[in-house]
């Protein structure tokens, strides 16, 4: 079962519905996990070992894949912005409230994408000559 067989599935009333065209197969259940499992038992009556992945499909879950998509767009442009502004990881994390991981990600991915960038890390780490020596005082 190393195949992977995508499908997406509508809902009827209460359950799920989802036709697999490419193997004539009609899958339905409760819930989405119900339907995947009736989607494999259909596929191994045709002679085909392969798993299942379902996704749901209405209106109100294309307009919140449209709502993601849009703030993964304006979280990698804030990314990038303050990252360019020198802000480190840490900040950046706070300042967008993404994971720290996410932000890494990001940055990783544009960096190869321009091949410029500096990241985050590299450039709150770099020492600024303007800056005075810390002068230390000694107790008396």
């Amino acid at each position: 079962m190393s195949e992977i067989i995508m499908g997406q599935a509508h809902r009827r009333g209460r359950t799920w519905v989802a036709y697999l065209a490419e193997h004539g197969v009609y899958a339905h259940g409760r819930t989405l996990r119900a339907a995947e499992a009736n989607a494999v038992e259909g596929l191994e009556l045709v002679g085909v070992r392969a798993a299942v992945t379902l996704t749901p499909v209405t209106p109100e879950l294309e307009t919140l894949r449209a709502a993601d998509d849009t703030r993964q767009q304006a979280l990698r442009a804030a990314v990038h912005s303050l990252a360019l502004r020198r802000t480190t990881r840490r900040d950046i994390a706070l300042a967008t409230q993404a994971p720290a991981g996410q932000v890494k990600q990001i940055l990783a991915e544009q960096t190869k994408k321009d091949g410029s960038q500096p990241s985050a890390e590299s450039a709150a780490s770099v020492t600024r000559t303007s800056e005075a020596p810390a002068i230390v005082v000694p107790d008396v």
